[in-house]
C-alpha cells in the first residue's frame, strides 16, 4: 500500500481508531487489576477472565457459534489459551509489585518476541535488520527491569518480562488459528473459558475474601479486558499488523497517565529510558516493515 492510499483508506482509520482503544482497555484493565490490592494473582486472573467470559459468551450467542472449534485448529487453540494464561499471570504478578507503566512495557515486549516464535512457527523468517531491532528492544527492556540483586522488585520484573514473552507466543497462535478459519469471538471465548477453568481449582481452594472495592475493580478489569481483546482483533481484521502495530504502544502512555493521576505512581529514569528504547525500537520495526512491503 502506497502512502497517498494509505491516507485516504477508511479500513486503516478504522484500524488504528480500534487498536488505540484497545490499548486504552487493557490500560484501564492493568490499572484495576493494580488497584485491586493485595488479592492473590492467581484470583485476580479468574474474575478478570470470568466476567470476560460472560461477554464472550454473549457474543457467542449472538453469532450462533458452535462451543467446539475446527478439529485442525484445537491444538492451536489450546496453545494460544495456555500462553496466554500465562502471560496473564506473569503481567498480573508483575502489577502487584511494579508501577503500571513498567508492568505494562514489560507486557509490550510481546510483539517481538512474536518475530521470534512466526520465525519459528510459522515460517516467518525475519532478516538481519529486523532481528537488529529485536535485539534492542531487549536491552530497553533491561533497563525496566534493572537485573540486580538490589533490585527488590527484580522477581516481578522478571515476571512481567516471562509475561510479555508468553504473550508473544499467544499472538502468534492467534494469527495461525485465523488463518484457519477461527473467528475472533471464538478466540476471545475459548481463551476466556480455559483461563477461568485453569484458575477454577485454585480459587476454590484458596479464597481470599475480598472487599466491595476490590470486586468492583476486578469487575471492571473484565470489563476492560473483553473491550481490548474485541477492539485489537477488530483492528488485525481491518489493516496487516505492519501498518498499525506502532499505535498499541500508546498504551504505555494511557497507563503512565493513570498511574500517575490515578496512583500518584511515578517511573524512574532507567525505566523512562527503557520505555524510550523499546518505543523507538517498535518505530523503527514500523518503519522499515512498510518499507519492504513497498
Amino acid at each position: 500500500m502506497t502512502g497517498t492510499e494509505r491516507k485516504g483508506n477508511p479500513r486503516l482509520y478504522k484500524a488504528i481508531g480500534c487498536i488505540v482503544a484497545s490499548a486504552l482497555f487493557f490500560a484501564l484493565m492493568n490499572m484495576f487489576v493494580s488497584l485491586s490490592g493485595d488479592v492473590p494473582t492467581i484470583q485476580k486472573t479468574f474474575f478478570r477472565n470470568f466476567f470476560a467470559l460472560i461477554i464472550a459468551s454473549g457474543a457467542m450467542i449472538k453469532n450462533k457459534c458452535p462451543l467446539m472449534p475446527p478439529k485442525g485448529a484445537r491444538l492451536d487453540l489450546l496453545l494460544r489459551a495456555a500462553f496466554g494464561f500465562a502471560g496473564m499471570l506473569g503481567n498480573f504478578y508483575a502489577l502487584s509489585r511494579l508501577t503500571v507503566s513498567d508492568a505494562s512495557m514489560l507486557n509490550k515486549m510481546s510483539p517481538f518476541f512474536a518475530i521470534i516464535f512466526s520465525a519459528i512457527l510459522l515460517g516467518e523468517r525475519a532478516d538481519k535488520v529486523q532481528w537488529s531491532i529485536v535485539a534492542a528492544a531487549f536491552l530497553g527492556a533491561l533497563l525496566v527491569i534493572k537485573p540486580s540483586f538490589r533490585n527488590a522488585e527484580l522477581a516481578a520484573s522478571c515476571a512481567g518480562f516471562l509475561g510479555g514473552v508468553c504473550a508473544g507466543a499467544a499472538y502468534t497462535f492467534v494469527r495461525k488459528v485465523t488463518r484457519k478459519g477461527v473467528k475472533g469471538y471464538y478466540v476471545v471465548f475459548f481463551f476466556s473459558a480455559f483461563s477461568t477453568l485453569a484458575a477454577f481449582p485454585f480459587v476454590v481452594f484458596g479464597y481470599s475474601p475480598m472487599s466491595l472495592e476490590q470486586w468492583l475493580c476486578l469487575i471492571a478489569a473484565g470489563i476492560c479486558a473483553s473491550g481490548g481483546q474485541f477492539t485489537i482483533t477488530a483492528a488485525y481484521s481491518f489493516a496487516p499488523a505492519r501498518e498499525v502495530s506502532i499505535y498499541d504502544y500508546s498504551q504505555i502512555i494511557f497507563a503512565a497517565l493513570l498511574g500517575f493521576f490515578v496512583m500518584g505512581q511515578i517511573p524512574d529514569w532507567l525505566s523512562v529510558a527503557g520505555y524510550t528504547v523499546i518505543i523507538a525500537a517498535a518505530f523503527a520495526m514500523f518503519r522499515y516493515n512498510n518499507r519492504e512491503s513497498g
